[in-house]
């Protein structure tokens, strides 16, 4: 390991974290954002179909969603365990990636699968009690991963497909937990977002390593999957990135949305540029290989943070504010 890191410019991280922290590193909880799709269906559910539904009967869906956002953030962390002990070898040799726990010899890979199976226990136990349909979606959520990591993960585009899949199934989940039927709109839309979102992550590895080797390093990583060329990751991302737009803007000006939103649905469309300024910025921030983490980017990109909350509170008065909804019909024409 020390040659790897000799060859990459010098130590990964300035400090040796404690044990303590090294494996909440591991669980990489910064991700656990990702989740936000397990409560998809709850929000639009309630400002949907669920607005004359009894509070009460409300607050026990959210709890049931919570509950189901909690296994998922369990599962994807027991495999971001298992994925680091499988990979930490060819993790030491990328400029951003040898700084995970396994790969800098803070966590032993023994530890490291074990941890990973305690989680992923713990998520189908803890579906289980919620109910049999979200413990179904956890286990085909957990086999997919099984399968990503034993093989998919090195089939280009494939891998990134499979890790779209499986933000789908959270999306599922959450409609499961709560027994609220979600569309197909949203499960496309959820596709072509997060395979956006893959292939940002795979711009963002060749990136990082070109800036190494630009500043001298020797960095001997190859990208699992084989993209080696910006080109080819480019065309996706441009391919992807449109259909993701394309999809949202189809999706807030169907008579689906109307059906279920009213005059409200417009202002999905008309949040659509904050949507565009996000797509933007995770593509420079990957272009330049900087980080890809949600989280990271949320606290470090003021153009992302600003365009999120914005569109938050955005769709949030478009659902739960009357007054828009007599506007929107009022002023804009179908």
């Amino acid at each position: 390991m020390a040659d790897s890191q000799a060859a990459l410019g010098g130590a990964p991280f300035a400090a040796r974290r404690n044990p303590a922290r090294a494996l909440v590193a591991l669980m990489r909880p910064g991700d656990w954002i990702k989740n936000v799709f397990v409560l998809i269906p709850i929000v639009f559910w309630l400002a949907g179909m669920g607005r004359d539904t009894p509070w009460d009967e409300a607050i026990r869906k959210f709890e049931l969603a919570a509950v189901a956002f909690a296994c998922f953030c369990l599962v994807a962390s027991g495999f971001y365990c298992v994925n680091d002990a499988l990979d930490a070898p060819q993790d030491r040799t990328h400029p951003v990636k040898r700084r995970r726990p396994v790969a800098t010899g803070e966590i032993a890979p023994s530890v490291a699968f074990g941890t990973g199976g305690a989680l992923i226990g713990a998520s189908l136990l803890l579906s289980v009690l919620v109910s049999l349909s979200l413990f179904g979606v956890v286990f085909v959520y957990a086999l997919l991963q099984v399968a990503y990591n034993v093989r998919l993960k090195r089939v280009p585009f494939v891998d990134v497909a499979t890790i779209a899949v499986g933000f789908c199934l959270r999306a599922l989940g959450g409609g499961v937990a709560v027994e609220v039927p979600i569309s197909i709109w949203l499960l496309l839309c959820v596709f072509f977002l997060t395979l956006y979102l893959g292939f940002i992550k795979r711009l963002c590895d060749l990136a990082s390593v070109e800036n190494a080797r630009r500043d001298g390093a020797v960095v001997e990583w190859k990208p699992r999957a084989g993209y080696g060329s910006r080109d080819e990751l480019n065309w996706l991302l441009a391919v992807s990135g449109m259909t993701t737009m394309l999809m949202y803007l189809m999706y807030a000006l169907s008579e689906h949305a109307r059906h279920l939103f009213g005059a409200r649905a417009f202002g999905f469309a008309l949040l659509s540029p904050l949507v565009m300024v996000v797509v933007h910025r995770f593509y420079r921030r990957a272009n330049q290989g900087m980080s890809d983490s949600p989280l990271e980017t949320l606290l470090q990109d003021k153009a992302v943070l600003v365009a999120v909350l914005c569109f938050v509170i955005g769709t949030l008065i478009t659902l739960f504010v009357p007054q828009v909804a007599e506007f929107l019909t009022t002023h804009l024409y179908d």
